[in-house]
């Protein structure tokens, strides 16, 4: 089945990892440089486009009119290790992907595409360690990004403190999900991990911080059967014609 709108794919080089990266944009059906549109920038871009049915999302909810013109530019990773090393609050490389996602992803993508230049209309989305990155990038460049979307992040000692440290947080918007069976989650290294309980200590920390935070315990594993099926949910909540 085909889709309504357009992928194309631009590289990028980062002087940062010195790595060159492809980023795959999903531009609506009624796309055109007359227009402007809200930048929803997506770790693990592949797994939302192919697990994530990312595409089949953005053309149902465009043609149904429940949210604004919005444009997706997902980025991939290598491999499990590479994505740990990309995403992860003890890697060597996070502050340099979080670098890169502010000082070379953004220029280029507001040079090329109509988008509206303003943080409220600049997005960051991921799921597990890619809502982890998401976050933290927000939360260290605020004027940059002011919404994300994470599903079932990982949550550690140092995003808390972050959370608790920032000043800037109050007037992000903020979409955030855990499901109930995440409880034993086996991580990249092969430790199993409580994803549930950490995730519901941000959110009483998060729920006191941010004025348009929307925060869901879902019924689920640490799988991609709950995330897609609430990404509909997400992307309304951040995207609604009414936000």
């Amino acid at each position: 089945m085909g889709r309504d709108g357009t992928t194309v794919e631009r590289e990028i080089h980062s002087t940062y990892l010195d790595e060159t990266f492809t980023i795959t944009i999903y531009r609506p059906e009624n796309y055109s440089p007359l227009y402007k549109y809200h930048l929803c920038i997506v770790q693990d871009g592949n797994d939302y486009y192919q697990l994530g049915r990312l595409g089949r999302v953005s053309d149902k909810l465009h043609k149904d009119g429940t949210i604004e013109n919005t444009i997706f530019a997902g980025i991939h990773y290598k491999d499990r290790y590479d994505r740990w090393d990309k995403y992860h609050p003890d890697s060597e490389k996070q502050e340099d992907y979080m670098r890169f996602l502010r000082f070379e992803v953004v220029p280029v993508l507001d040079k090329e595409l109509p988008s509206y230049h303003v943080k409220s209309c600049r997005i960051l989305m991921g799921d597990s360690l890619g809502g982890t990155v998401s976050l933290m990038t927000a939360l260290k460049y605020p004027n940059t990004f002011g919404k994300v979307i994470m599903q079932s992040p990982y949550v550690d000692e140092r995003l808390k403190q972050m959370v608790q440290d920032t000043d800037e947080i109050d007037t992000m918007s903020i979409y955030h999900t855990i499901g109930n069976a995440e409880e034993k989650v086996e991580t990249t290294n092969g430790e199993i991990d409580d994803f549930l309980n950490p995730n519901l200590e941000l959110q009483e920390l998060l729920k006191d911080k941010v004025a348009d935070y929307e925060f869901h315990q879902l019924e689920g594993e640490h799988t991609w059967k709950q995330w897609q099926k609430d990404l509909p949910n997400a992307i309304q909540a951040i995207f609604g014609v009414d936000k």
